[in-house]
């Protein structure tokens, strides 16, 4: 037996590892960090970004149908329950002050020199009021989904 060869470290032998593990010298074990890889699952072969990217898309999935869902239930309730709030812009009378006359029905108009001119109000018709454009008259504060007019422009 040579010298070399007896003053060499043996083989490491274990069954739990797929090959035997060799020592080394010592200015060489130096622990090297593995580099970074994400987990990911075996069977299909998916990586953390791929299962984030599943996952935020399901959620898009489910918070697209829920919302929807969620308002029509939120409608049906608020048919079955009797509106009684007296609309906001006129107080529950139904009718607004004109905003041009200042409810008066006529405006005054100055022409210069001194000279003024009135005449009845073109926006009232000289009524001094108008039909409240919130609630149409009714004086009840309508819900927001009866705010909307569909019309089909066909």
């Amino acid at each position: 037996m040579t010298l070399s060869h007896a003053l060499s470290l043996p083989s490491l032998h274990s069954s739990f590892l797929c090959c035997p593990l060799k020592s080394k010298p010592l200015a060489t074990n130096i622990i090297q960090p593995k580099p970074t890889s994400y987990p990911h699952i075996r069977a299909l072969e998916l990586d953390q970004n791929t299962i984030v990217a599943i996952s935020v898309g399901l959620v898009s999935v489910a918070v697209g149908i829920g919302i929807p869902v969620f308002y029509e239930t939120q409608i049906d309730n608020a048919s079955k329950r009797e509106n009684t709030q007296p609309c906001f812009p006129c107080n529950g009378s139904g009718a607004q002050k004109c905003r041009f006359c200042l409810g008066s029905g006529s405006v005054t108009v100055e022409l210069g020199g001194g000279e003024t001119e009135v005449s009845r109000c073109i926006n009232c018709d000289g009524n001094g009021s108008l039909i409240c454009t919130t609630c149409q008259g009714s004086g009840i504060q309508p819900r927001y989904l009866d705010r909307r007019e569909f019309k089909d422009d066909d």
